[in-house]
C-alpha cells in the first residue's frame, strides 16, 4: 500500500544554487505529490561558487540528519563535498540513516556516500538531486519518479536495464550475489583515493558515471583505479551514462569511450557492463551505496537485486521492480560533477 505525504528535508550540502526558477519547480512538484517538504534555511544560500561557507554548509548537513525526514535530497552537485570530508558529521549521518533517513543525491554527493559508508557502514541512496531532475523545465521523468516512488514506499527491490547492442557480447556469464555496491561519479571517486575515505571493496559491484569528460580523460581515471588494483578486485565493473563529452574532429580520429570500454575489458578478467541509467541524464534510477547486491545476466538482459527493506538499509532478497526499456540519452547537464 502506498504511502502519502512523505516528509522530504531540501538541504544543499555542495555548490550554490544558480537556477532558483528550477528549484523552485521541484519543491513545488513534490508538494503537489502530497509529500511535507521542508527546505534547509541555507538552501539558497551563497559564498562564491558554493551554497554558504563551509560552516554552513556543515550546519545545513547537520540539520538534515537532525531533521528526521523520510528522504534529504541535496537541491543540486557542483563541488564542495570533497572539502569537508573531514569534518562531516559521521556519527550524525550514520544515526539518521539508521532512524530511517534515506540520503539522496549524486555527482558531488558521492564524496560523501562513499566516506559515509567508509566511516560507519551506513547505506546511502544514489539518485535525483532537486533541480535538475524534479525541478526540469520539460517536466519529471517516468522512470526516475517511479523509483522514486518505490524508495518512499519502501517497494524498490532491484533494477534492471538492457546491454547496448553493441555490447551484445560483453554479457555477465556468472551471477554475482552478496556484493557490496559502491562508486557513483568516477572524477569525484578518483579523487578519494589514497585518503581514509576511499573505500576498501573487495569483491564490490563497483558503478560509475561521468559527465562533460573527454574520453581520454575518463580512459585516464580509470586507468589510475586500475593501476592502483582496484577494479581487478571487484566482482563487476558497471558503467552508466558518461555524457557531455565533445569529440575533437580530426584529432581523435575514432578514439571515444567505445574503445575506452573495449580496452579496459581487454584489462581486465573482470566483467565490464554498460549501458546503467544512471547518471547525468533524465532517466536514472535509484542505487543504494553500500548495500549488498545480486547481479545476474541473461543475453542482453541484467538485473540488480538488493531486496525488499527500510529506506535507508535494505537488506535480503527479493524481486525486482524491474526497469525494463533501452535507455535514451538525456540532454548533458553543462555543469560541473
Amino acid at each position: 500500500m502506498k504511502k502519502t505525504n512523505r516528509h522530504i528535508y531540501i538541504y544543499s550540502p555542495a555548490s550554490a544554487v544558480r537556477d532558483k526558477a528550477a528549484f523552485r519547480r521541484g519543491v513545488s512538484r513534490l508538494r503537489a505529490l502530497g509529500h511535507d517538504v521542508e527546505v534547509d534555511e541555507a538552501a539558497l544560500a551563497a559564498h562564491q561558487r558554493f551554497a554558504g561557507d563551509d560552516d554552513v554548509r556543515l550546519a545545513a548537513i547537520g540539520r538534515a540528519a537532525a531533521s528526521r525526514a523520510d528522504v534529504a535530497l541535496i537541491a543540486r552537485g557542483g563541488y564542495g563535498l570533497t572539502r569537508i570530508l573531514d569534518r562531516l558529521p559521521y556519527k550524525a549521518l550514520a544515526k539518521a540513516c539508521e532512524r530511517g533517513t534515506a540520503f539522496v543525491g549524486l555527482s558531488d554527493f558521492t564524496a560523501l556516500q562513499n566516506a559515509l559508508w567508509t566511516r560507519t557502514g551506513a547505506v546511502t541512496w544514489a539518485g535525483p538531486a532537486l533541480g535538475e531532475d524534479f525541478g526540469a523545465e520539460e517536466g519529471v521523468d517516468d522512470i526516475m519518479q517511479a523509483c522514486f516512488d518505490d524508495l518512499l514506499d519502501g517497494q524498490g527491490e532491484g533494477t534492471g536495464w538492457r546491454l547496448p547492442a553493441r555490447d551484445a557480447e560483453a554479457t555477465l556469464k556468472r551471477p554475482v550475489q552478496g556484493a557490496t555496491l559502491w562508486g557513483g561519479n568516477l572524477s569525484v571517486l578518483v579523487a578519494l583515493l589514497g585518503t581514509p575515505y576511499f573505500p576498501a571493496v573487495d569483491k564490490g559491484v563497483l558503478f560509475l558515471e561521468d559527465v562533460n569528460e573527454h574520453a581520454y580523460r575518463v580512459e585516464r581515471m580509470l586507468e589510475q583505479l586500475r593501476l592502483a588494483g582496484v577494479l581487478a578486485r571487484q566482482k563487476a565493473i558497471v558503467l552508466g551514462q558518461f555524457t557531455g563529452a565533445r569529440k575533437v574532429p580530426g584529432y581523435d580520429r575514432g578514439f571515444g569511450l567505445p574503445t575506452v570500454v573495449e580496452r579496459l575489458r581487454s584489462q581486465l578478467k573482470v566483467p565490464v557492463l554498460t549501458g546503467l541509467p544512471f547518471g547525468h541524464v533524465r532517466t536514472k534510477v535509484l542505487l543504494p551505496v553500500g548495500a549488498r547486491v545480486d547481479l545476474a545476466g541473461d543475453e542482453r538482459e541484467v538485473l540488480m537485486v538488493w531486496g525488499h527493506g527500510p529506506l535507508n538499509a535494505p537488506r535480503g532478497k527479493g524481486g525486482a521492480h524491474h526497469h525494463d526499456h533501452e535507455h535514451a540519452q538525456g540532454h548533458p547537464h553543462d555543469h560541473s560533477h
